[in-house]
């Protein structure tokens, strides 16, 4: 029987999983697949809804009951922050409207944190493709944007207020924990599950090229070398193993987030987290 799988189009995703989904690693089951972005993952995950799942990691504290965490497969690095983008020479957000991507992101709990002393106006959930086009139109005042926003933003006109990975590095020393990869508690061996996914990355690494057609098929007409700089950011050390680098980063954004009221309290990360 097929296990359920969901994680979003984009090139980073779609280059870990290449392998996984199409049956190139021994021994893993077949899957049904879902692309879908991180803000519905996050919702669904809440149901149960996949057995093997991309996440937020900001939405970890409703979910960890219900799924172990694995240390692999996932998005956390540097230099690869969310933006807050602007028109023009604007130089806060005092009175504006910002668009964001998912109220349970990690780009909008990191963003909560920074504004904490300096609150926008107004918060509108917007789906992400459509951001930095509601912003140069003027829809919106500001927009916090992810992955490859961060090459492209200056094309839309627009002006970065603040990198968000650059303010948590500098405040923590850690990296930057976005994207996390969940099991399903009861459905889904979460050891063999890590197994899978690290020899689906371990593939694409070894032969970039196999993946090639897949990744660019769901690269949202994303030209060829912007999808290069995407999966090089996002697909990096971390992807194959958190460490206890990235526990850190996990442990200190949702620490932070709970003190601040921002999330429920919850058990240590690496305590719920099946890890090798």
């Amino acid at each position: 029987m097929a296990l359920s799988l969901a994680f979003s189009p984009c090139p980073n995703d779609t280059f870990v999983f290449h392998a996984l989904v199409h049956g190139r690693v021994a021994g893993a089951p077949s899957f049904d697949v879902t692309y879908a972005d991180v803000d519905v993952t996050n919702t669904a995950a809440e149901r149960g809804a996949f057995d093997l799942v991309k996440v937020s990691y900001a939405a970890l504290p409703w979910l960890l009951d219900q799924y172990h965490l694995l240390p692999c497969g996932g998005a956390l690095g540097r230099g690869c922050g969310p933006l807050v983008l602007t028109r023009g020479d604007r130089a806060d957000l005092t009175g504006a409207t910002v668009a964001v991507p998912g109220d349970r992101t990690t780009a909008y709990l990191l963003f909560r944190l920074w504004a904490a002393d300096r609150p926008p106006a107004r918060i509108e959930v917007v789906p992400f493709h459509e951001i930095m086009p509601g912003v140069a139109a003027g829809r919106y005042d500001a927009g916090l944007v992810i992955h490859e926003a961060r090459f492209t933003y200056h094309r839309h006109g627009l002006t970065a207020l603040v990198d968000l990975g650059e303010w948590w590095e500098g405040d923590t020393g850690l990296p930057i924990p976005l994207g996390a990869i969940l099991a399903r508690r009861g459905a889904v061996d979460p050891e063999a599950a890590a197994a899978w996914i690290r020899e689906s990355v371990r593939q694409a690494w070894a032969d970039p090229a196999a993946s090639r057609e897949y990744v660019l098929a769901h690269a949202q007409e994303m030209e060829p070398d912007v999808v290069d700089r995407h999966i090089g950011l996002y697909v990096n050390e971390f992807t194959a193993d958190l460490g206890d680098a990235g526990f850190a980063a996990v442990e200190a954004l949702l620490g932070r987030a709970a003190d601040a009221g921002l999330v429920p309290q919850t058990s240590s990360s690496r305590a719920t987290a099946w890890t090798s």
